[in-house]
């Protein structure tokens, strides 16, 4: 049985900037879409394509905490690096996915890594937040870099596309990342005229985010940055493109707990949310400068 669309919602009227160095447009939560409706999936911030200029000046997002749930960040164009005070560093290149688990809490920032800030050039980028289950929360933080080369793959017959999958399991492909909880994630580059058909659970919480491009849905058509979110009934899902595209799936079974949120921390209950941030104001999360 297909799954039901309830609706495609078209991007949001005006991108935010977070720091200086990111201009998005968030879809989660939001359009009257409430946390608990997309559980495990917290938030959706999606930097559409957007050149920015040479600088000398580092353009990003200064020290912040998270606690209590996970970040993951996947880039199409440009470069980020990131810094924690755990000291761990990186950079997430094209067709790189950095999987963060803050657990029970750490400090973090980003920004344009150095040499693409210093050519500039178009960036795009999509944030997804995930919750932890509450069993989970208080887990040491830690991350999972997925190159675009360690990334498992399904690559369509004649060259119509490839699938990288990222979490959970495509059409019997299983992706590189590990989850607290039941998580589809999904890459999808379609050629002009591909078509990948792919089933998930009826109970979960599912979504499409058309990064480029425009496709043919479950026989709908969603036109370029707009989000598809489906009922929970059916399981079938057939993608067309209408022209070359690019799809972010997320897929995900609901946890069914309370959420507690202020900012960067997502508990259970407000008690924990107190706790937490005087955790970070005590130093608990460690120091970074």
């Amino acid at each position: 049985m297909k799954k039901e669309i309830e609706r495609i919602i078209a991007q949001p009227s005006e991108p935010g900037m977070v720091g200086d160095g990111f201009r998005v447009y968030n879809y989660l939560p939001g359009a009257n879409i409430s946390q608990q409706r997309t559980s495990p999936f917290l938030l959706l911030d999606f930097n559409a394509e957007y050149v920015f200029g040479p600088s000398d000046h580092i353009r990003g997002v200064g020290v912040h905490p998270h606690k209590g749930f996970e970040t993951v960040t996947i880039a199409y164009k440009g470069s980020v690096a990131h810094t924690d005070s755990s000291g761990s560093s990186g950079v997430i290149n094209p067709g790189d996915v950095q999987w963060m688990t803050a657990g029970s809490g750490i400090l973090h920032k980003e920004y344009h890594e150095q040499a693409y800030s210093k050519k500039g050039g178009p960036f795009e980028m999509v944030q997804l937040w995930v919750n932890l289950p509450k069993k989970d929360k208080s887990t040491p933080a830690h991350y999972q870099a997925i190159t675009q080369e360690q990334m498992s793959k399904v690559v369509l017959p004649g060259d119509k596309g490839i699938v990288n999958v990222i979490a959970g399991t495509f059409n019997g492909t299983k992706g590189s990342a590990q989850t607290y909880s039941p998580v589809n994630l999904f890459d999808i580059k379609l050629k002009k005229g591909g078509e990948i058909t792919t089933n998930l659970p009826s109970e979960y919480n599912t979504a499409i985010l058309l990064v480029n491009g425009k496709a043919k849905v479950n026989g709908e058509i969603a036109n370029e940055h707009s989000f598809v979110l489906f009922k929970n009934a059916g399981e079938e899902i057939t993608i067309t493109a209408i022209e070359d595209s690019v799809l972010l799936v997320l897929s995900g079974e609901p946890l069914n707990e309370p959420i507690a949120s202020y900012g960067p921390f997502v508990m259970n209950t407000q008690q924990e949310i107190i706790a937490s941030i005087e955790e970070f104001q005590s130093g608990k999360f460690g120091v970074l400068n």
